[in-house]
């Protein structure tokens, strides 16, 4: 297959982060006196752009009270963020497809700050070629990012390769003309991803590094 450039989302993806999203969701509506999402509910969102993820998560909540919740959410997520970890191996297949002249990218529905800081504080500084965050293009499913990077990086769509833990990542790709890789161990359960026809889905970063060590 050989890909040139490779796409990952973040949360779900690459960092251990479902969780503590789900739980920040949930705290944030409470604050407001809303219902509590549900665990299915709230971790559906992750990976959109926030506002349409705390829209969706908090229908009932009034529009103009949407800059509340979204600083709730904040609140609570700035107050844990440290607990966020790299899945294990994730490191390593990083830097392994950086030895074969893999373009790497980050495809996320963070805004820019927080994609910084979450690079930092995993260690990952200057190994991605690329990123884009949903404050600055379309958030996912839209094409938008994928398609900025490809023009970026000069890359065909099939040349280009999108990974991630939810439905929206998987529906960015096929929206983008990009074949795509899911993985179970995220956001969403991967009996969804059938319809936008994952390559492969894997049950571990493990399992994910050894198919890219082959595929890609």
């Amino acid at each position: 297959m050989n890909f040139e450039l490779i796409a990952f989302d973040w949360d779900g993806t690459l960092a251990d982060s479902t969780g503590l999203i789900t739980r920040c969701i949930q705290a944030a509506a409470v604050d407001l006196g809303e219902p509590r999402p549900s665990d299915e509910d709230a971790a559906y969102v992750i990976g959109m752009e926030l506002h349409a993820a705390l829209l969706h998560a908090v229908p009932s909540l009034p529009l103009q009270r949407h800059a509340e919740l979204s600083l709730r959410f904040r609140h609570h997520y700035l107050a844990q963020k440290d607990e966020v970890e790299l899945f294990p191996g994730t490191l390593e297949m990083l830097a392994a497809l950086k030895q074969r002249h893999h373009w790497l990218s980050v495809a996320t529905g963070k805004n820019r700050r927080g994609l910084t800081d979450s690079v930092q504080r995993a260690g990952l500084v200057g190994l991605f070629d690329g990123s884009r965050t949903a404050d600055e293009t379309a958030g996912k499913p839209s094409p938008q990012m994928l398609l900025e990077l490809m023009r970026e990086f000069g890359a065909e769509p099939e040349r280009t390769l999108m990974i991630g833990d939810t439905t929206h990542d998987l529906q960015m790709a096929v929206n983008a003309g990009c074949p795509c890789v899911g993985v179970s161990f995220g956001a969403h359960d991967h009996e969804s991803f059938a319809e936008y026809r994952p390559l492969f889905v894997a049950h571990s970063t493990a399992e994910l590094h050894g198919w890219l060590l082959e595929h890609a």
